[in-house]
Parts: C-alpha cells; sequence; structure tokens
C-alpha cells in the first residue's frame, strides 16, 4: 500500500476508555474509512505500512486496550506543530482551520445531544488524513530550517511511545491504604474546625473566603486589603502574611491544605483507580511552552511534596511486584546553570562534588565553606534557584525572610561574585529581544511575543521567561532524551520491569526483584551519559515497597 497518513476517530477524549468508530486512511492513491469492525480484524497495513497521523500516542493507546497494534509510526502532524508552535489541541480541526482546510469541530462532529451522523465522522476522518499526508513535508522542512529535526525525530516522535506504553501500563495504586489515609485527613479536618470555631468564637462555613474574611478582619480585627465587591481577599499569599498575628491563621492554612489534599488527591486518586487495581494517567506532550510534560485525569506530578500527608499519599502507590525504583536528577537546573553560562566556580564546585549552595554562600559571604551556617546556605540556595526563574528583590525578601533592599543588595553581590551569570542573563534577554524567541540546546524554541508588549510588568514577564525557558526547557530535553534511551535499552534487554510515572526531573519504575541490579545500571549510566555538560549529570537512585519509601 505505501506510505499513508491515518486519523483514528474515537468517541472519549480519555483513550483509556473510549469506543472505536475506525480509521481514515489517505495516500495519493487510496483515500478511505476503515471502521472498527475491520480494524478489529487486524489489517495488515497496521503493522506494516509507513504510517503519518496525527497524536501517534492516542491512537495506538487507544488501540492497545482493544488489542490492536500498531507499528511504523514515522510522522506525527500534533508534535511536528507543537514544535513549531501553531494552534495544537486535542482536536485537529484547531490545527486544520489555522492551516486553511476546512475540517469540523469535534464538538460538531460528536453533539452533546442528539445522535452522532457516522457519515459525516466517516468524511471528516479521511479528509483529516489527507491534511496530515498533504501538510507533512511542509512541516517537515520547516523543522529542518529551524534545526529542530532532531528534536524531532530522535527524541519527541520515539517518546510518544515510551509514554504510550507507560500510560497503557500504569501504576498500582491500593484503594484501602487512600481510604484508611482519608479517614485519618477527615478526622484531622475536624478536629481543626473545632479548634478554629473556639478561636473564632462562634462556628462559620471555613470553606467559604466571604464569612472566612468577616471573621478574621471584621470579628479578629486583623490587617486586610481593600474590601471588593465579594469582600475581603482570604488568598494563601494574605494570609501567609499574617501567620503571625494571630493563631487562628496556621490552623486555617492547616485546614484547607488538608481538605485539598481529601478532595483532590484522596478521592480524586480513588476515583480513578481503574478495574485492573491501576491508575492510568496521560501525559500532554503537546501542552506546555518550556517542553515540559504535564499529566492529566489525574495528574502524578503534582502531589505534594512537602506537607507529610501530601508525602504519605505515595504510600498507596505499589509495585506488582518487587519494588518501586525513583531515580532523580539532582540539581539538573543549576548544573546547566554552570554550563550555559560558563561560571567557572560553579563549574569547579560541580566537579569536584562540593556542596553548591555551601560554596555560593562561602562567595557571597567571603568566608570558609566549614564557617558556613544552616541560614547562610538557605539564603544562597534561595538565590541559586531564584536567579534561574528571574526573581526579584521582592521576591527574594518574600521567600527568606529579609526586606527587599537587603535581598537586592543579596542578588547585587552574588551576580558580581559570579560575572558570567550577569553576562549569561544579559544575552539572553538580548537574544528574546533581536530574535523575538530563545532556545534550549537542543533547539527547542520558545517565542516571546510578549517581549513587544507596552505594558512593563507583562514585558518583565517575558524577559524572566527568557531567563527561564532555555534552563527549564534543556532539562525537559535532557531527561526525555533520557527516557527515550532507557526504554529502548529495557525493550533490547526484554526486561519485564517497567518504568510507570515521569515527574519532571524523576522517573519511577515497577521493579521486578530479578531486575533490579541490571535496571538500577541502565538507569544511572543512561541518565547521566545522555548528555554532556562542562559539569557532571547527577542522579539519585532510590527504591522501596512503595514510591513514598523509595523517595
Amino acid at each position: 500500500m505505501g506510505d499513508c497518513a491515518v486519523f483514528l476517530e474515537i468517541t472519549n477524549d480519555n483513550y483509556h476508555n473510549t469506543d472505536i468508530i475506525g480509521m481514515g486512511v489517505y495516500n495519493t492513491q487510496v483515500s478511505y474509512f476503515v471502521p472498527y469492525d475491520l480494524l478489529k480484524e487486524n489489517p495488515l497495513f497496521l503493522l506494516t505500512s509507513n504510517k503519518y497521523t496525527y497524536d501517534a500516542k492516542k491512537m495506538t493507546v487507544a488501540l492497545r486496550w482493544h488489542n490492536i497494534f500498531v507499528k511504523n509510526i514515522s510522522f506525527d502532524m500534533a508534535i511536528a506543530s507543537y514544535l513549531l508552535e501553531y494552534n495544537t489541541k486535542d482536536d485537529i480541526a484547531y490545527l486544520a482551520n489555522e492551516l486553511g482546510f476546512d475540517v469540523s469541530f469535534r464538538e460538531e462532529l460528536y453533539p452533546k445531544k442528539g445522535e452522532i451522523e457516522l457519515d459525516r465522522i466517516y468524511e471528516a476522518a479521511v479528509l483529516k488524513a489527507k491534511l496530515i499526508y498533504e501538510t507533512r513535508e511542509q512541516l517537515i522542512d520547516k523543522l529542518k530550517e529551524k534545526d529542530m529535526f532532531y528534536l524531532f525525530n530522535d527524541i519527541e516522535l520515539p517518546l510518544s511511545e515510551v509514554l504510550g506504553d507507560m500510560e497503557y501500563t500504569g501504576i498500582r495504586v491500593d484503594k484501602d491504604i487512600l481510604k484508611n489515609m482519608g479517614s485519618e485527613i477527615q478526622g484531622r479536618i475536624d478536629s481543626i474546625s473545632s479548634e478554629i470555631y473556639e478561636l473564632a468564637g462562634e462556628e462559620f462555613n471555613i470553606s467559604s473566603p466571604s464569612q472566612l474574611g468577616d471573621i478574621l478582619f471584621d470579628k479578629l480585627g486583623l490587617k486586610h486589603g481593600k474590601k471588593g465587591k465579594t469582600g475581603y481577599s482570604t488568598a494563601q499569599d494574605v494570609l501567609e502574611k499574617l501567620i503571625n498575628d494571630h493563631p487562628i491563621i496556621s490552623k486555617i492554612l492547616e485546614y484547607r491544605m488538608l481538605t485539598k489534599l481529601h478532595s483532590t488527591y484522596i478521592d480524586g486518586l480513588i476515583n480513578s483507580i481503574f478495574p485492573d487495581g491501576k491508575i492510568h494517567t496521560i501525559y500532554t506532550q503537546t501542552l506546555t511552552r518550556t517542553g515540559r510534560l504535564s499529566s492529566i485525569e489525574p495528574n502524578l506530578q503534582n502531589i505534594p511534596a512537602r506537607s507529610e500527608y501530601g508525602k504519605l499519599i505515595r504510600k498507596a502507590f505499589l509495585p506488582t511486584s518487587g519494588y518501586i525504583v525513583s531515580s532523580d536528577y539532582s540539581q539538573i537546573e543549576l548544573r546547566l546553570l554552570a554550563h550555559m553560562a560558563n561560571v567557572p566556580e560553579l563549574i569547579e564546585a560541580f566537579n569536584n562534588d562540593i556542596d553548591i549552595h555551601a560554596k555560593t554562600a562561602s562567595d557571597i559571604y567571603k568566608c570558609k565553606l566549614e564557617d558556613v551556617t544552616k541560614e547562610m546556605r538557605r539564603n544562597a540556595k534561595a538565590v541559586n534557584f531564584g536567579i534561574i526563574y528571574g526573581i526579584s528583590s521582592y521576591g527574594l525578601s518574600e521567600n527568606i525572610g529579609i526586606t527587599p533592599k537587603e535581598a537586592g543588595k543579596f542578588i547585587n553581590d552574588y551576580l558580581e561574585t559570579y560575572p558570567g551569570i550577569a553576562d549569561y542573563m544579559e544575552n539572553c534577554k538580548k537574544e528574546a529581544h533581536t530574535n523575538g524567541y530563545v532556545k534550549t540546546l537542543f533547539n527547542r524554541r520558545r517565542t516571546l511575543p510578549e517581549l513587544e508588549n507596552k505594558n512593563y510588568m507583562i514585558r518583565a514577564g517575558a524577559e524572566r521567561m527568557a531567563l527561564n525557558a532555555p534552563i527549564q526547557g534543556t532539562s525537559a530535553d535532557i531527561i526525555k532524551k533520557a527516557m527515550v534511551e532507557i526504554f529502548r535499552e529495557m525493550k533490547e534487554k526484554k526486561l519485564k520491569s517497567k518504568m510507570v510515572i515521569q515527574v519532571h526531573d524523576e522517573l519511577v519504575f515497577d521493579t521486578i526483584s530479578e531486575e533490579f541490579d541490571t535496571l538500577k545500571e541502565i538507569i544511572k549510566r543512561v541518565m547521566e551519559n545522555t548528555y554532556k555538560l562542562r559539569v557532571p549529570l547527577k542522579v539519585d537512585i532510590e527504591y522501596g515497597t512503595d514510591w513514598y519509601d523509595a523517595k
């Protein structure tokens, strides 16, 4: 049949649990729709012909749940258009219309009320396949022109297979552990509610901002901002500034944290467990402007890491047999800053495995390494990480509890100590203003039209993005590259262990006991050698009988 473009029509955006209508197929010789029943008979072309599609991961995972397998996908229009910063969404119609093709939107083909018209869906699927086929060369030419073909072909496209396998494999989650934890958290919520009522002198709806505002600011007389139409602001940052003014504040903050944990993570995760006892998340590969992956339905990347209850939720994440192994890049963004800004002092510290925050503190405070106090190190750590995100003196002052003036001096001292960083920051801003974009080491682009905005705050925000995007984006590129290489090697060695979760700088594996040593060696070697910097990439590997123990 030769090369062809294919587009799968499914009824549900969550492709782990969807009905399949069929597939549109197009090349210059043929143009037709294959209904589900015929796909189920597994036509040979799914395994043999070279295929182009839009969102290969969605197609392959949806079909895999129906025991239909696809191979030989050489082009994914969703990934290509995402890298080129086109209007990439779940629905290909947005991109189609941007490129001048009249394709029906998903909500028109699948109305919430009324019957779907199969003939319209068949026709649209073939038109979508035609769009993919006819724009492929043009998109590949643009990727090559912008030096992004390697990023597309060798990292992002093979990564879609890795992510698809992770999603389909899923992670085992114990419902009973979550339920018991939910009961414990609910007990604490009830107890803390009583303490809040006692401190307030009456019962009220703690979750209601207007009722809470009246209690805090009218009844208890705490400092407040201007009262708006909906009442006083009781936002997190407002309350945090009042934490030393009244004991009720810390209780309210804890109440909020616990109720969010209960609703979002306990109830949310319990409701997301499939009949196989696992959670099957979806990794969105074409969403963030920095290249970072995000996780939805449910989001496994934002389980709280600071509160003890938040951390304990990971106790419910279990291996199918053996261990959960967690591998984490150590301070990768700081290492990238040292490399990209070419800062001799930081490079030397990383190469000699010296505590980077203590080293920074000793340089700024002009003291010996052994004389650095915990507070000096904490301040140095805040500015080390803050500088990557273009932190302001006000932001740093909030983080470490000093005045903005002191924080401004601290940042200036830092930049004078490491002039390479100041030069790097200036060059990033210049490049952004000259080109309208910044790039990662793998040529991933982030365009910054906000730099032309008349509003100073928006322009300043864009300059901060110009500093952060090359570092955060390169970090995302490096772990993606490592994931592709680890997956490939696990496949070659026919390991039964599985990569199951990615949380930015961390990879989580469901590891069979007898494969533990082999897998650990592969993970460490690949992650530390996937890309050569002026400083070593360092990986911390932990393991345990659940995800909590492996952290």
